[in-house]
């Protein structure tokens, strides 16, 4: 019997799936979130503060859906979904028994489909081959079509899904950050490869749109807006809208730049990051004899409200909030001195000289490289709980050591500092790597290649050039991230230094504050084993950075 109502739903959705539109005007709604990293309640646990949420993401989309028909809108979510946040990781690593968070909160919210970001692969196959499954249960297709098994060649998560929307046919083709390894260790994705979303992309809509004869089109991409110019793998998104054919809406995602576009044929939207914005885009469709013969597009980006969480979904996962909060709130150890990340940029500060002395402790390595993740980060002097070890690192990056000669390690070192002293707009304060087990300082008074003077390593012995040290540093940056090893070092992206892999750097932070109790600035300021560095002349280069690049 149950294989029979199997078959009857099927063949429903294959009716709906290839029935012709009715003659006339048919608009479309196309709701997008992404990069939500963890946003998923409104209040921050520790306080009564609120933040956006998906949360309110619900309160918007129910608005839309109400004036203008739940069966004429979409929503869909453009990746990055767990990871960031406090009840990301519980549900991550912490309560691996119950049912994932993510998947029953995008089933509250009406999302359509989902697209698997660089940040969901981050975990680990135990959790995203979990998140899949569940996904599947509920209906949302977890979407990444240029993710190919190495085993038989096809696609690890599925490529597309057909709706029936606004009476038309609706085909979602969906797509990961093809730049992966650049990411992550190959070990949280083993058994994949990642195609470059150009060509790739256009090959596969021909294929797709042959056999399945939408009405309407939707590439969705975990992968930045970039420029339209095919000089970034890692963002890709005006490269799809500028030269993609037969499609009619690029969802874009991966860089947090909120941006939308829309032009005669076409619309592009990327609503930034952690449930900020919703793009709402608009396609105005003319069908006469059955086919669609005329399309115009609007685009907007709404700013979400955050006083507006919807108290039902609240309500609904009240349970899980508590959960997450209790585990948060446990106490770790306290901190002595304030910690601040925007000191980071001009010179040696708390915060990083906790991430350094971390590092180095745990591995034993000569030398480390660590940067400020973000600017704005405070966490204060006083009684430490799991939820600030989420302020001290936001990313679940390993630690890992790499072999590098010291002429590699002074490269790196001017690589890294160039963008600090001549900002642009793809500056990242994640790629401000200093180091820590040397004693130099950076001319600004002289060029790129001429500016880090390494006077000695830490413990005042002689640094040299031709020597090789162990440096520790993220499985970012291990695995290339920000260009730092192969653009500045020279490190070839086939020359694998790694000699020892560590756990999470996050974890590592909170074991080191654990056993000590208490943490100082002189625990954490120690020379002997920092060295330290300066400009000269001294100077400020953060009030050049624009936080909100």
């Amino acid at each position: 019997m149950k294989r029979f109502y199997l078959i009857i739903a099927a063949a429903a959705l294959l009716a709906a799936c290839t029935s012709v539109p009715r003659d006339g005007e048919h608009v479309l709604h196309i709701l997008t979130i992404d990069d939500v990293h963890g946003a998923y309640f409104d209040s921050l646990y520790v306080d009564s503060s609120t933040r956006p949420s998906l949360m309110a993401v619900k309160y918007y989309a129910d608005s839309v859906r109400a004036a203008d028909g739940a069966d004429n809108v979409m929503l869909l979510d453009a990746g990055d979904c767990v990871q960031g946040d406090n009840a990301a990781y519980y549900y991550n690593y912490i309560a691996t028994g119950e049912p994932h968070i993510y998947p029953r909160l995008s089933a509250y919210l009406g999302t359509d489909a989902v697209a698997v970001g660089n940040h969901d692969v981050e975990p680990g196959h135990a959790v995203y081959d979990r998140l899949t499954r569940e996904f599947t249960k509920l209906g949302i297709p977890f979407l990444a079509g240029n993710a190919i098994r190495t085993d038989n060649g096809k696609p690890y998560w599925p490529e597309y899904k057909m709706f029936k929307r606004a009476g038309l046919k609706v085909l979602v083709l969906g797509y990961t950050n093809p730049n992966m390894k650049a990411w992550l260790d190959e070990e949280l994705w083993s058994g994949m490869e990642f195609v470059s979303l150009v060509p790739f992309v256009q090959e596969r809509v021909d294929a797709l749109k042959a056999k399945l004869k939408p009405d309407v089109t939707i590439v969705m991409a975990h992968s930045g807006t970039g420029y339209g110019d095919g000089s970034s793998l890692e963002s890709q998104g005006l490269d799809l809208f500028y030269s993609l054919e037969g499609v009619d809406f690029v969802v874009c995602a991966h860089d947090h730049r909120p941006f939308v576009k829309a032009e005669e044929d076409r619309c592009i939207l990327n609503a930034g990051n952690r449930a900020k914005f919703v793009t709402h885009g608009v396609l105005h469709a003319i069908v006469e004899g059955g086919k669609v013969v005329d399309k115009s597009f609007e685009a907007s980006l709404i700013k979400v409200d955050k006083t507006k969480a919807d108290p039902a979904m609240k309500e609904a996962f009240q349970a899980d909030y508590e959960k997450v909060k209790a585990f948060t709130t446990e106490p770790v150890g306290v901190l002595e001195c304030e910690l601040r990340s925007d000191p980071a940029i001009d010179g040696m500060c708390n915060l990083l000289n906790l991430i350094h002395t971390v590092q180095l402790k745990a591995t034993g390595a000569q030398l480390s490289f660590a940067a400020p993740l973000s600017l704005g980060t405070v966490v204060p002097a006083g009684q430490l709980i799991f939820n600030d070890m989420f302020k001290i690192y936001a990313y679940e990056n390993q630690l890992f050591v790499l072999r590098l000669k010291g002429s590699e390690v002074k490269n790196y070192l001017e690589y890294s500092y160039e963008p600090w002293l001549n900002p642009t707009k793809d500056t990242r304060f994640y790629n401000f790597d200093s180091c820590a087990g040397l004693r130099y300082f950076v001319d600004t008074r002289k060029p790129y290649g001429d500016r880090v003077n390494i006077l000695s390593l830490a413990d005042g012995s002689a640094f040299d050039p031709a020597a090789e040290y162990t440096v520790a540093m993220t499985s970012y940056r291990a695995s290339g991230g920000g260009r730092l090893l192969p653009y500045g070092a020279g490190v070839a992206e086939d020359d694998n230094r790694v000699i020892a892999k560590y756990p999470e750097i996050r974890n590592l932070i909170y074991d080191y504050i654990k056993e000590n109790g208490t943490v100082t600035a002189d625990m954490i300021g120690d020379h002997a084993l920092l060295g330290g560095w300066t400009f000269m002349p001294a100077r400020s280069v953060s009030h050049a950075l624009d936080p909100h690049r």
